[in-house]
């Protein structure tokens, strides 16, 4: 019997501008990073949650993850919190999932976001 662990992994993603487009797009290119560098399937998953922050208001992030095929994923959106001098234009995803044996996680951040964990090898 193989032993499964349920872990979680993080990720972040800037966003060029508040359009719906811009915002699946980067949701998309999130996940699918997300996805790729774990050996994850969406059979995998078990949920993710979704936050952006508060000047991206056009779409929900989890529509990009529906148009990926994720629809049997529980997805939940919801609002980061207001930091001063946080990063603007961001969605942060935190996936929680079952990845095959022996894949050690690596979490995701791209573009402006990478400055959240300097301390990840890219």
């Amino acid at each position: 019997m193989s032993e499964s662990r349920l872990h979680a992994i993080r990720g972040a993603i800037s966003v060029p501008e508040d359009t719906s487009e811009a915002i699946r797009a980067a949701t998309a290119q999130l996940l699918g990073e997300l996805l790729g560098r774990n050996g994850l399937t969406a059979e995998d998953l078990v949920s993710i949650i979704f936050t952006s922050t508060a000047d991206l208001v056009s779409d929900f992030p989890a529509v990009a993850a529906r148009e990926m095929g994720l629809s049997g994923v529980p997805l939940l959106c919801t609002r980061e919190i207001p930091v001063t001098g946080s990063l603007p234009r961001c969605v942060r995803v935190l996936a929680h999932c079952y990845p095959p044996p022996g894949v050690e996680v690596r979490h995701v951040y791209l573009g402006e976001a990478r400055q959240l964990r300097m301390d990840l090898p890219e």
